[in-house]
């Protein structure tokens, strides 16, 4: 198995990825290692000499301004852990779990935390071994960090809470209590010492987890909504004109470029596309036809946007105090407050229901008769058989959905600890509704990529004679589909072909193909 070192300022999205996807193991870099210690020395130092350190040796929050006498401070970050393992609402996806333990280790390898190395190394065996903390996804007001679900992610390394252990041959997780779990793996619950508990759940890894997912999934979801749609320009026999690379070098903005150099490489040598090409009387196309690099684009570089603030956040030291060694001193800040994840997850959020919206435009004009000039509802026995009919109505539920949910989280502020936490980001409210969003996204595009297909059997012959192919692209990615899902000649469940459009879409398969075919895509 694959492992991946963490130092605490080179994690990749990709590579977290393959931590919280695929299974991948982590190790602390040796860099990393001596800086945790060298941090940690200056908490025992200042420990020792009985400075007054916010949450090591005072309270928390509001309880800022009380000592802790020095015999109990062990008994205060326990007391941490336990007070604010809070959450409530359903557990968290595994994978989520999975990313929140490999950034909590990456920012406490940047050596600004005061944790002792035997502690952070805890966290990693767990991780390794794929003893998953069971967390719950509400709780968290996106300031002071997400410490409710951090807390929780902690509770099982003190022998406290729950956790899912994973069944070697069938691979199904199931839910232990941690202290039983420990036992089993002969070991003993971590004691926590002056600084830790704070150090481990002051953060933002919650969101930034589901931020760091959402966002390597919406850059996969770019290039096979751009196969999708040139999929539906040929089944609805629009023009390929307003892809010309000189129109949107006009109006340079990198995503709109690249869409447009997709569709014109999908769509490229269509006989399909030639056969209408003179005597069509449309002088120009719906906008969902003719401004796809537009709207695609604009989408595009708004996931460019949130990749590269997603990229700083999992490599930054987020708790507080941060233990400067060098300079001797400790500082009270807040990195912990989540506003730059808060308005990224906002931001991809409407930028994939735009993704959403459009896709479903295209839908209503496959299926729509009156529009596209193909049968209605995508079925040649209309009346007997409904044919695609609620596919859109499923579709437009979905789109209908992600308005609501694409409502910006980060604009709402609720104060806590007693207005000592005046300004809260609600970042972990967006980064929920953004992965909401995508999925959603994903399953819109699904269905386009269905009816477009199912379009296109029937675009291909409606002037007679031999059925004419489309671009070579196109023709990758519609014999994927039917390689999977059958032409619909009557009508039958259509809930299984939309779940198998899905996962195609989702495992790349697509998208590998076309490229396989015509080359790189952008």
């Amino acid at each position: 198995m694959k492992s991946i070192s963490l130092d605490g300022s080179s994690l990749t999205i990709p590579r977290l990825n393959e931590i919280a996807c695929s299974g991948a193991k982590v190790v602390l870099a040796p860099a990393a290692k001596q800086s945790i210690r060298v941090a940690r020395r200056m908490i025992e130092q200042w420990v020792s000499r009985e400075e007054r350190i916010y949450g090591v040796t005072t309270g928390f929050g509001e309880f800022a301004n009380v000592r802790i006498d020095l015999d109990k401070l062990e008994t205060l970050q326990e007391n941490l852990i336990l007070s604010h393992a809070a959450g409530a609402g359903e557990p968290l996806p595994p994978e989520i779990v999975r990313a929140m333990m490999a950034l909590r280790i990456n920012a406490l390898a940047k050596g600004h935390s005061g944790i002792r190395l035997e502690t952070v190394e805890r966290l990693a065996t767990f991780l390794n071994r794929d003893i998953l903390p069971v967390v719950p996804s509400q709780g968290s007001v996106g300031a002071s960090g997400d410490l409710v679900q951090l807390s929780h992610l902690v509770l099982p390394m003190i022998g406290r809470g729950r956790v899912y252990l994973r069944n070697k041959k069938t691979g199904e997780l199931k839910v232990h209590t941690a202290s039983s779990v420990l036992n089993r793996q002969k070991m003993k619950p971590i004691r926590l010492t002056a600084k830790e508990g704070l150090a481990l759940i002051n953060g933002t890894q919650m969101m930034t987890s589901f931020a760091a997912l959402a966002v390597h999934r919406a850059r996969a979801l770019r290039t096979v909504a751009d196969v999708i749609a040139s999929i539906s320009v040929e089944a609805l026999r629009g023009s390929d004109t307003a892809f010309d690379a000189r129109i949107h070098k006009l109006r340079p903005y990198v995503g709109q470029q690249d869409v447009a150099a997709n569709l014109r490489r999908m769509m490229a040598k269509s006989k399909l596309r030639e056969s209408h090409r003179h005597g069509d009387t449309r002088v120009q196309d719906a906008y969902s036809i003719r401004c796809i690099p537009q709207v695609h684009g604009a989408s595009r570089d708004a996931i460019e946007y949130v990749y590269d603030k997603v990229t700083v956040e999992i490599n930054s030291a987020n708790d507080n105090p941060l233990i400067f060694p060098k300079d001797g001193e400790h500082l009270e800040g807040g990195n912990f407050h989540g506003q730059p994840m808060a308005l990224a997850m906002d931001f991809l959020a409407i930028a994939l229901s735009e993704y959403a919206n459009i896709s479903e435009r295209r839908i209503e004009r496959l299926v729509n008769g009156s529009l596209s000039g193909l049968p209605r509802f995508l079925t040649q026995h209309g009346g007997l058989n409904s044919g695609l009919m609620i596919a859109q109505y499923t579709a437009a539920s979905i789109v209908s959905e992600n308005k609501v949910l694409c409502h910006p989280a980060s604009v709402d502020s609720i104060p806590t600890s007693a207005n000592q936490e005046d300004h809260n980001s609600m970042g972990s409210i967006s980064a929920q509704k953004a992965w909401r969003v995508l999925q959603n996204a994903e399953t819109v595009l699904a269905i386009e990529l269905y009816c477009a297909c199912q379009g296109l059997d029937f675009a291909r012959s409606l002037n007679g004679g031999t059925p004419l192919p489309a671009g070579a692209g196109v023709e990758a990615a519609y014999a994927v589909v039917r390689d999977h899902i059958p032409y619909l000649d009557k009508d039958r469940i259509i809930h299984a072909d939309i779940q198998a459009a899905l996962e195609l879409l989702r495992a790349g398969d697509v998208v590998n193909e076309v490229e396989r075919r015509v080359g790189g895509l952008k």
